[in-house]
């Protein structure tokens, strides 16, 4: 029987086979002069899933930066985030931009 990580062919020579790692991309939320800082903090909870803390502590880092990571995720997760945490702007009339950028 062959190992984890490793089949069998019908000749009986094994072959290895390499799972990659999906890649990562963090998805960076950026500064404007118009989305109020408490409806940045309820995103980062939202959406994000941090602590108030954390929220909190983000928050200043991307008022002070002009943009700061807000998590790490795989594409398709990070785009989704990224897209709902601006539909969810939109809906309250903020300008709020989320990006995803590869790692």
């Amino acid at each position: 029987m062959a190992k984890q990580g490793q089949q069998q062919s019908a000749t009986g020579v094994r072959e290895r086979i390499k799972v990659k790692e999906p890649r990562q991309y963090q998805v960076v939320m950026h500064n404007d002069d118009f989305t109020t800082m408490d409806f940045v903090v309820d995103i980062l909870k939202a959406v994000f899933g941090k602590e108030s803390a954390e929220a909190m502590a983000l928050m200043l880092a991307i008022h002070h930066a002009g943009k700061a990571v807000v998590g790490v995720y795989t594409y398709d997760i990070a785009a989704s985030k990224a897209e709902k945490a601006m539909a969810m702007a939109r809906d309250e009339g903020f300008p709020l931009r989320c990006t995803t950028e590869p790692i």
